[in-house]
């Protein structure tokens, strides 16, 4: 297994290196976020290829992953092409370019980084592929996982269509979007992330608890980047100068990330 994951880390890099070569060129990273989900996609088909005999926990997986990864990357590269550079990149580069810095800032601050980071993330199911024997039996784990997983397939999928949709129409100029699934959690996408790794990690703990104990590291990390590093709490500093009221009040109405019913009135009042 080692050296499969050996062969996945040099897949990576090279490819990370050719996306860093294209984002000097035309002074933008920012489509390295659709990198992200497709890069996973990747290492999972890059595993499962790997095997002589691929089973159907294999199978299972690397199409759990490829379904998460190529969907979420397909949706923020149409994104990134639509809204171009991404305010968060400018903000991390911006003193490297003044200072003629672009090119390696961008290697060693964002795409370096976040390789390591989309290898250790991604780790259930590259681990979780290469570990299963061809004859490995779906327990109640994997379906499970597969059920956690599905939950939160739904919530991203849907969660960002329904996001989509909202910006499109002009009439939503400056309001804030609070009906459908972002009725219940301010952030529907991310809880769907949340939801689809921990399921591919429970998915990866049918083959074995010891492969789970390896790699839980991977949707720790995401757990906590989604809630406390560059996912919640990042996007609602910039909701919070943008919106104002408006988004004050959807906040104390409604969940911050697990999906709940949202306060009454009252209740929000109360709280606030």
């Amino acid at each position: 297994m080692f050296e499969a994951l050996l062969v996945n880390a040099a897949l990576l890099l090279a490819l990370v290196l050719v996306q860093w070569a294209i984002s000097v060129k035309i002074d933008d990273v920012s489509f390295i976020d659709a990198f992200w989900g497709a890069g996973m996609g990747v290492l999972a088909i890059a595993s499962w290829l790997q095997l002589g005999e691929p089973g159907a926990l294999a199978t299972l997986l690397m199409v759990m992953t490829g379904a998460w990864g190529f969907r979420l990357g397909g949706y923020l590269f149409l994104r990134w092409r639509r809204e171009g550079e991404d305010k968060r990149y400018k903000k991390i580069l911006k003193k490297d370019r003044e200072k003629g810095n672009f090119a390696i800032a961008a290697l060693t601050k964002v795409w370096l980084m976040q390789a390591v980071l989309l290898f250790m993330v991604s780790s259930p199911a590259q681990v979780g592929i290469l570990a299963s024997a061809p004859a490995a039996p779906l327990t109640w784990l994997t379906w499970l996982g597969v059920a956690i997983y599905l939950v939160g397939i739904f919530f991203e999928w849907v969660g960002d269509w329904q996001l989509t949709r909202f910006k499109a129409d002009p009439a939503n100029e400056g309001q804030v979007l609070d009906s459908g699934l972002w009725r219940y959690t301010r952030h529907p996408n991310y809880f769907g992330d949340f939801a689809a790794w921990w399921g591919i990690w429970l998915v990866c703990a049918s083959v074995g608890w010891g492969y789970a104990a390896a790699t839980v590291i991977g949707p720790l990390f995401l757990s906590f980047t989604l809630t406390k590093w560059s996912g919640v709490t990042l996007l609602e500093k910039g909701m919070d100068r943008s919106k104002g009221d408006k988004y004050a009040d959807y906040k104390r109405r409604t969940s911050a990330f697990f999906p709940l019913p949202p306060k009454s009135a009252g209740e929000a009042r109360a709280s606030g």
